[in-house]
């Protein structure tokens, strides 16, 4: 077992959790630009493991029906439509074409949609796990973060812990509820439901070490061919979560998915914060001292 680490790269994170002989670990890596927005991940993350069916109301807005991930949304498909830059005005002599005659199909502006799977990212320093009172949340043999249902007592801490807002506590039952990686399954053997389910192979399960070369690659072969957008979300063990165990190939910045562009794992500043905290007291001791002796 290593030392304890709250912050920075961690090579052995199952290790670190106290399982000396563990299989490697895995995860998913999601590439965004083969997804097809079909939900069938959501459908399947939502029969294996009992997800109620509930939140598949169109929101109004694109065909997203869920909006983020949550205590009902273990698996969340964003749509992300994005149209083409508006052409120059021409600011010279009006016009005198006819209402409706630019109406035609090459009149209309282009567009593209962006569509990821989002899930839970199951973090190397993972914040939910680390504030969790009660050990309800756990750290896999496999290096994934599962919260067991008979512990939780629903105080939430979980839910403010977290840097990516994944997690959340089910309306009614209070306890909280996000994606386990299909432990289950995992234990059998087996890949996840989501991944077993996507038509495209967007969602990818396997050893995290052989995801990470995969993704890379992956990115190289989309910028030769002129997507220049494309990147790794997660994949990194030096940001500020020490790496993602699920990871994302996205064309765009990581705000267009409703992603934060830079999330920090609470307890990188837990040192920083005892320091204060220890100055604080010495301090107020000191005065107290001096207090006392000055009215002798």
């Amino acid at each position: 077992m290593t030392e304890n680490s709250l912050y920075g790269r961690l090579d052995d994170v199952a290790g670190e959790a106290g399982y000396d002989d563990h299989p490697p670990r895995v995860g998913f890596f999601t590439d965004t630009s083969v997804c097809i927005g079909c939900k069938a991940c959501e459908v399947a993350c939502k029969e294996w493991n009992g997800v109620p069916a509930a939140d598949f109301d169109l929101l109004g807005m694109s065909f997203d029906n869920t909006g983020h991930l949550g205590a009902n949304a273990w698996r969340h498909v964003a749509f992300v439509e994005q149209p083409a830059p508006p052409e120059p005005q021409d600011l010279g002599m009006p016009s005198f074409d006819r209402p409706g005659d630019a109406a035609g199909p090459e009149a209309r502006t282009d567009f593209r949609w962006l569509m990821a799977s989002d899930v839970c990212k199951h973090c190397t320093h993972a914040g939910c796990l680390d504030v969790c009172p009660t050990g309800a949340l756990f750290r896999t043999e496999f290096g994934t973060v599962v919260v067991q249902q008979d512990i939780c007592n629903g105080c939430g801490y979980c839910v403010s812990g977290c840097p990516y807002g994944v997690i959340e506590r089910r309306e009614g039952d209070g306890r909280a509820q996000k994606c386990t990686l299909c432990y289950d399954r995992l234990r059998a053997g087996e890949e996840p439901a989501c991944a077993k389910a996507c038509p495209t192979d967007s969602i990818q399960f396997g050893e995290l070490d052989e995801l990470r070369d995969r993704a890379a690659a992956r990115v190289a072969t989309l910028r030769e061919r002129g997507e220049v957008g494309a990147r790794l979300y997660g994949a990194d063990p030096d940001d500020g979560v020490g790496g993602n165990g699920a990871f994302f190939l996205l064309l765009d910045e990581p705000e267009v998915y409703g992603l934060p562009p830079d999330p920090v794992v609470p307890t990188r500043d837990l040192p920083a914060m005892w320091k204060r905290a220890g100055l604080a007291a010495v301090a107020f001791a000191a005065a107290a001292v001096a207090a006392f002796a000055g009215g002798r």
